[in-house]
């Protein structure tokens, strides 16, 4: 099995109860913390463009339409969009999504004012593919914005590190092969990140750990790995 299928079975398996604690996170505080750091970053003007990355449980989607913005959320996983359907759905909010590779995008060149993911990047193949298709994509003056952590050299031998949810053992041996299977896990990051999005031509701010500012609610578990935020605004 190829390790782009092994990360699809795994993230389907993951999908209802990821989506559980998604939606606890939406009606929460944190829901509120990630749209006050998103609607800082946004190019000015009404009506953008959302390209959603990985839209896993659609909470970005959800944050997205709430804001008056048009929404395509993309991801491999069936499952995980089934999710996000229903989500979006339940809120009354509105979004267009796609099972689509993240480093293969079916779009025009400069189709989006917004590309944006979240908790995405550490785990795909080709990691620097996707960033040069992201690039393709966003329209000049357009921002892409990446929220991931740095998971390389931790081992998820515990709950608290694979994820947000439930996680029994054989699904944290699975996570942490796949980890380790891929390219990234050899990068230092966010470092690495930078300077590949510089050397397309983007100009990028970041902070290196925005846990304390997007983890609000004590009711939910987060792992403590720094969250690190790139925002990258396309110049020509």
């Amino acid at each position: 099995m190829q390790i782009s299928e092994r990360i699809e079975k795994y993230w389907d398996k993951r999908s209802e109860d990821f989506s559980r604690v998604r939606r606890l996170e939406i009606a929460g505080a944190d829901f509120l913390a990630w749209n006050k750091i998103i609607e800082k970053h946004l190019p000015a003007g009404k009506n953008l463009k959302v390209l959603d990355v990985g839209t896993g449980a659609g909470v970005f989607a959800v944050l997205f339409s709430k804001l008056g913005h048009e929404v395509t959320a993309i991801d491999m996983s069936n499952k995980m969009l089934n999710e996000a359907r229903k989500n979006v759905s339940d809120l009354n909010c509105r979004a267009e999504f796609i099972r689509m590779n993240a480093q293969e995008l079916n779009f025009a060149d400069k189709s989006f004012d917004v590309v944006i993911s979240r908790n995405l990047t550490w785990t795909l193949p080709d990691a620097m593919q996707a960033y040069k298709e992201w690039y393709r994509v966003l329209k000049v003056g357009g921002v892409l914005m990446n929220f991931d952590s740095d998971y390389g050299d931790k081992n998820f031998t515990n709950k608290e590190t694979c994820a947000k949810g439930e996680v029994n053992d054989e699904m944290l041996i699975e996570c942490n092969e796949i980890k380790n299977a891929l390219r990234i896990s050899t990068h230092n990051r966010p470092r690495w990140d930078i300077e590949l999005l510089e050397s397309l031509g983007l100009q990028v701010t970041f902070d290196s750990d925005i846990n304390s500012e997007v983890h609000k609610d004590k009711n939910l578990d987060y792992d403590s790995v720094p969250l690190f935020a790139i925002y990258a605004t396309k110049k020509i």
